[in-house]
C-alpha cells in the first residue's frame, strides 16, 4: 500500500498498477488537465501527499512539468522507456508490475529552493555533455539515481531539484563505469 496518491494520465495506467500495488490514483486524461483536476491533485497532495507518474515521452513530461508547477512538493517516480514501451508503444500501461514497483519505490521529491549542489562543470567533468556519448551516459545514470532521462539542463536541473546528493551522485557513478 502507498499512502501517497499516484497522479497518472490514463486509465490504462491505472490498470497497470493495480497490477503492482495498491493505491489510489488521479488520471489527467492527457494535456488538458481542466482546473477541477488540479484542483484534486492539490487536494490530494495537501491531505496525503502525490506521486507524479507520467509516461516516459514528451507528452508525458509536458504533463508532469504542468502539474509541478501548480501543486508544490509534489514527489517524482520515473520509469526507463524501455521499461515503459511494447510493439513501440511508451506508457506505464506496458511496464511489469516489479518495474512498477521499483520506480514508485524511487520516487524523489522536489525541492523547492533553490540549489547549485551540481554544476554543467560536473557534467561535463563525467562526460555527460558536450560529446557524443552523453545523452547514453545521463541515460544511464538517470536510470541509476531514479531521476530519469533529460537533456543536458532538464538533466543538471533534476540532480539539483531532486535532493540528489554528492554520496549518491559518485556511487551512481562507479556503477555507471563499472
Amino acid at each position: 500500500m502507498i499512502k501517497e496518491i499516484i497522479v497518472v494520465e490514463g486509465k490504462d495506467d491505472v490498470a497497470a498498477i493495480k497490477k503492482a500495488v495498491d493505491a489510489e490514483m488521479i488520471t489527467t486524461g492527457g494535456f488538458a488537465l481542466p482546473p477541477s483536476v488540479i484542483e484534486r491533485i492539490k487536494t490530494a497532495a495537501e491531505k496525503r501527499g502525490v506521486i507524479i507518474f507520467t509516461d516516459p515521452d514528451f507528452a508525458g513530461e509536458k504533463i508532469r512539468k504542468i502539474i509541478a508547477s501548480k501543486v508544490p512538493n509534489c514527489k517524482h517516480a520515473f520509469l526507463p522507456k524501455e521499461k515503459a514501451t511494447k510493439n513501440g508503444d511508451i506508457g506505464i500501461e506496458n511496464a511489469s508490475p516489479e518495474n512498477i514497483l521499483l520506480a514508485l519505490k524511487n520516487a524523489r521529491s522536489q525541492t523547492i529552493e533553490k540549489r547549485q549542489e551540481f554544476t554543467q562543470k560536473d557534467l561535463i567533468s563525467h562526460q555527460l555533455m558536450g560529446n557524443h556519448q552523453a545523452a547514453e551516459r545521463r541515460d544511464h545514470l538517470g536510470k541509476i539515481l531514479g531521476i530519469g532521462y533529460g537533456n543536458a539542463k532538464q538533466f543538471l536541473n533534476r540532480l539539483n531539484h531532486y535532493d540528489v546528493t554528492r554520496e549518491e551522485w559518485q556511487d551512481a557513478l562507479k556503477r555507471l563505469e563499472g
